[in-house]
């Protein structure tokens, strides 16, 4: 039971046109289960999107997207090779995960193979079909889903899968990376030595390490997260950190855990970031141009690893080993990168009120601090090149927007269907420049319907975050461009009237009215009796409150906008997105015409291969043409 392209045979026709796409090499491979049977290949083919599935069964293979990772509501294709034959067929699931037959057929097979061990099929479909049990394929993340059977599909559907099936976030429509770096490159591990992890939902571990020293500069090119076997699910994320250069050595002494009470001083001295990874992301390369410049007097002599721990069953005896590789080179690029934190300063100012299906929170990067910023060092402009988007477990979608003279400009990033456990740099397709008096917002989207209590910002998985993490050139001095919304405002909207001045104890304390009286500012918040309704209304307040900035310098010092009011951008002119262009209704005409040529090629192929004899030479290979 073997197969062979169907493309293939239609070339070696006379008088055929040459039809693309036979094993070429596509940009993009990742592993999807954990044995190393089912391999997933992607990238754009002529408008299109092609997948390769390269899978150990001589059964069928099934693919699909989700819009949870379940089967639920899911858009699935089923191939395979059966008795010499290649089939693909278009399904989808509803909401009961019954699979049915779709009446638009959006799958286009180019290539199959069957061998004794492995069955490989190479298909296309638009990103957008128009079909309404078709997903959709944008910049956002999307939940793949998969599985396998070692039986093909009969004339019912496919028989069920059992435990040879799974999911796993992917980003499908991130550029590919062209610069192909030397195997040669020199590298340096900045990794944890068996740190203890405490049985708890969140840590937060800091360890201080010496760059190694330079004789000239350096560019680092590509850093890889080196991540313990096994704690995948762990490490939720990591942050590199430049400290102050005014240390000794005796400082790399110890690590402790981050925001403590007995944290050394010297980490505090660390707040300038310089790169970031984050959960289900792979190494990032810099663009050609450009890289991290290690060695002169501006760059990081001492630096803090922030690893940000999640072992929400509190599993105990946990120690790992795990931190990043950092790849550098003397030949040195046109510019230096450096990376801005935007978004919502991490406080509890920042309140999301429970049961609520969707709330909204801003965070400005404000006129104000890229006007000072900007100016001050580079009035032409930064240019953004990589962006990484960051939430916690309510997070449901994050966009970077970018505003200009009252005018919405294309949004800078997204995803529309953020992923908590699947957090990585998106290489933007063409670099955006920021200039001085440009607006930033990181909005952020959550869903808080399955709690019962406030959620806050913090550190914690269960609090909130809504980051950005810009990567650009030519690096300036401005590491954090950040806000915090009023938070008397928010407690006026539940009915408080007064704080206990001075305040002298964190979180403060209300004084009136009667039923919040010697309560924090937290536990009102709680005692409110939340609904919908109260939640949409307070959602509308926040978003038009004036937000106190956050504008901090690489050095630990800050700008002088620090600190001060501003209000939101007014957008005299909204971004309006183009509307999606289905590509289903040109392209099916097109692939039913080939399925008609091909029908016709195969006949006529199959009588000539039949006359002269040659069936059995062909499938002496261990492979059969159709």
């Amino acid at each position: 039971m073997c197969g062979w392209p169907l493309l293939l045979l239609w070339g070696l026709l006379p008088g055929a046109a040459a039809a693309g796409g036979l094993g070429r090499a596509l940009p993009h491979r990742t592993l999807l289960d954990s044995e190393g049977k089912y391999w997933l290949s992607w990238g754009p083919r002529g408008g299109r999107l092609a997948f390769r599935l390269e899978v150990r069964t001589a059964g069928y293979v099934g693919f699909g997207f989700s819009p949870t990772g379940a089967m639920a509501g899911a858009d699935i294709v089923v191939g395979g090779v059966a008795h010499g034959r290649p089939y693909l067929q278009d399904y989808f699931t509803n909401a009961n995960r019954e699979l049915k037959k779709d009446a638009q057929q959006d799958y286009h097979l180019e290539y199959a193979m069957e061998n004794s061990t492995h069955t490989v099929i190479e298909f296309t479909r638009e990103l957008h079909t128009c079909d309404i049990n078709d997903k959709s394929i944008t910049e956002s993340t999307v939940r793949v889903i998969w599985a396998y059977h070692h039986e093909d599909v009969g004339e019912a559907s496919p028989k069920y899968h059992n435990s040879n099936r799974g999911t796993k976030s992917l980003r499908l429509l991130n550029p590919e990376k062209t610069n192909v770096l030397s195997t040669a490159l020199r590298y340096f591990d900045l990794v944890n030595q068996d740190v203890p992890i405490p049985n708890k939902g969140t840590t937060y571990w800091c360890q201080m390490f010496k760059i190694p020293v330079f004789q000239e500069k350096h560019h680092v090119i590509k850093v890889e997260p080196l991540i313990q076997r096994g704690h995948e699910s762990l490490v939720h994320h990591i942050l590199l950190y430049q400290c102050s250069s005014s240390f000794n050595d005796s400082v790399l002494d110890y690590g402790h855990e981050c925001y403590h009470p007995n944290m050394p001083d010297a980490f505090l001295t660390c707040e300038t970031v310089i790169f970031a990874w984050a959960i289900g992301g792979e190494g990032f390369s810099y663009p050609p141009h450009v890289g991290l410049s290690l060695g002169t007097p501006l760059d990081p002599r001492y630096v803090l690893l922030e690893v940000h721990y999640d072992n929400p069953t509190y599993k105990e005896g946990l120690i790992d080993n795990s931190g990043l590789r950092l790849f550098h080179t003397a030949d040195i690029r046109k510019y230096d990168a450096g990376v801005i934190e935007a978004g919502l300063w991490v406080s509890l100012f920042h309140t999301i009120p429970p049961g609520m299906p969707e709330f909204r929170s801003e965070g400005h990067c404000t006129l104000e601090c890229l006007e000072e910023a900007l100016e001050a060092e580079k009035p032409s402009g930064i240019h953004v090149f990589a962006v990484l988007l960051h939430a916690h477990l309510a997070g449901r979608g994050i966009r970077l927007r970018h505003f200009r003279k009252g005018e919405e400009m294309r949004l800078l990033a997204y995803d529309d269907d953020f992923d908590f456990n699947f957090q990585e740099f998106q290489y933007l397709r063409e670099e955006q420049t920021i200039l001085p008096g440009d607006n930033l917002i990181t909005e952020c989207r959550y869903n808080t319907k399955d709690r019962a209590r406030m959620t806050w910002g913090g550190l914690s998985t269960r609090n909130e975050m809504c980051l950005s993490y810009l990567l650009y050139y030519p690096r300036i001095n401005l590491t954090r461009c950040a806000s915090i919304p009023d938070i008397m405002e928010q407690l006026q909207f539940i009915g408080v009237k007064e704080i206990y001045r001075p305040v002298t104890t964190w979180p403060f304390i209300i004084k009136s009215p009667k039923q919040y009286k010697n309560l924090s500012f937290m536990d009102a918040m709680n005692k409110f009796k939340w609904a919908k309704k109260e939640g949409l209304s307070f959602n509308k307040l926040v978003l038009s409150l004036p937000v106190n900035v956050r504008c901090s310098k690489t050095d630990n010092a800050e700008w002088s906008i620090q600190g001060m009011t501003a209000l939101p951008p007014h957008v005299e002119r909204p971004y309006k997105a183009e509307p999606l262009v289905c590509g289903a209704s040109s392209s099916s005409s097109v692939h039913r015409n080939r399925s008609f040529e091909l029908l016709v090629g195969f006949m006529a192929l199959s009588s000539l291969l039949h006359s002269t004899r040659l069936w059995s030479s062909f499938c002496a290979w261990g492979r059969c043409f159709l």
